[in-house]
């Protein structure tokens, strides 16, 4: 009982670019229609360009990046939904809610993907499209999360997003939030740890002084990051991918400071938070092949036990995805049932 539906100029990374769904206490479904913004590759192109306009736009066209705008209105309308338009720039990936009228946001991408709104009008927008009452502003996601192709520190180059939620900070309920975690004892074991053990405790504390819609404290799990995967590569002539993961140097920007012939550390974006939550299941990350702890994913098993009772633990190698910048979370999209939230 599957229907299928093939929609031109999809890509794998429907989360980002698919129909966000919402359900009313009616049990009335719509679709909001964000506008496709490519994760900000035109405007990296600009500055990699040095503000060349016409050039990153003559490279943009090619790219066919921005075709999959119409992928949510296609899907809204095959299903007979209704769609409600907005003009807020934004991918799936990196909204957060409690389905209570709690959203969190990461808000230093936010505000790079809406260039020139206030916080204020984009929370009028977001108020006004999701039905949400509380919005919670966090400050960066991890460091194995870049915007596009990027030096992250020293030699570690990653592909990313720019900080998606999905990669660091879950709600699992209305009062239960999951945030990515460097133990103190590991802050010191990779400038990357580093990174994300003073991001994350800045989160921290903007969480425990939050509260949610009823003016509740939120009760913080801290899920502990898997180890660092990364791996030697060879920066290369512009233009020349192969079938390796080595990069070309025409993936970075200039400013980047790479020379052909250098060997790098490409990051995979791996995190246990880029989980997916279906009808008695959830689909989750495992490291343990990648040489990540056998004890931090026994206590990863327990974390996701407790906060998701009655639900089998599907456990799924997330490699493949993790190399492209994404994850499990990234690649599915959830479509509710209509009922009443009653």
């Amino acid at each position: 009982k599957i229907k299928f539906y093939v929609i031109p100029d999809n890509e794998f990374w429907i989360r980002d670019h698919g129909a966000a769904f919402i359900v009313n206490k009616n049990g009335e479904m719509q679709t909001v229609d964000f506008v496709w913004g490519t994760y900000g590759y035109r405007q990296w192109l600009v500055e990699k360009f040095n503000n060349d306009v016409q050039k990153a736009d003559s490279i943009f066209s090619k790219s066919g990046a921005s075709k999959r705008g119409s992928v949510d209105s296609i899907m809204a309308v095959v299903e007979n939904i209704p769609i409600v338009k907005t003009w807020i720039v934004m991918e799936g990936g990196s909204i957060e809610v409690n389905g209570r009228g709690t959203l969190i946001l990461n808000e230093p991408l936010t505000l790079s993907r809406n260039e020139g709104a206030s916080k204020d009008s984009i929370e009028k927008e977001f108020k006004r499209v999701l039905g949400v009452t509380n919005i919670i502003w966090l400050q960066h996601g991890l460091a194995e999360d870049p915007h596009i192709w990027q030096t992250i520190t020293d030699k570690y180059v990653g592909l990313g997003t720019g900080g998606h939620t999905d990669e660091f900070v879950r709600l699992t309920d209305e009062n239960t939030i999951l945030l990515a975690w460097v133990d103190e004892s590991e802050k010191d074991k990779n400038p990357l740890n580093r990174i994300n053990y003073d991001r994350m405790n800045i989160n921290y504390e903007i969480l425990k002084n939050a509260k949610n819609e009823n003016g509740e404290s939120f009760k913080i799990v801290k899920v502990p990051l898997p180890d660092i995967i990364a791996q030697p590569v060879i920066i290369l002539e512009a233009g020349q991918w192969d079938e390796s993961f080595n990069i070309p140097i025409s993936a970075f920007k200039k400013s980047d400071g790479w020379v052909v012939g250098d060997t790098a550390y490409r990051v995979a974006a791996s995190s246990y938070l880029n989980y997916f939550v279906t009808n008695g299941a959830v689909l989750r990350p495992t490291y343990i092949k990648q040489g990540s702890s056998p004890d931090k994913e026994e206590q990863i098993k327990k974390i996701f036990s407790e906060v998701f009772p009655g639900r089998k633990q599907i456990f799924i190698d997330a490699m493949p995805l993790n190399w492209e910048g994404g994850g499990i979370h990234c690649g599915t999209q959830q479509q509710p049932k209509r009922r009443s939230l009653e």
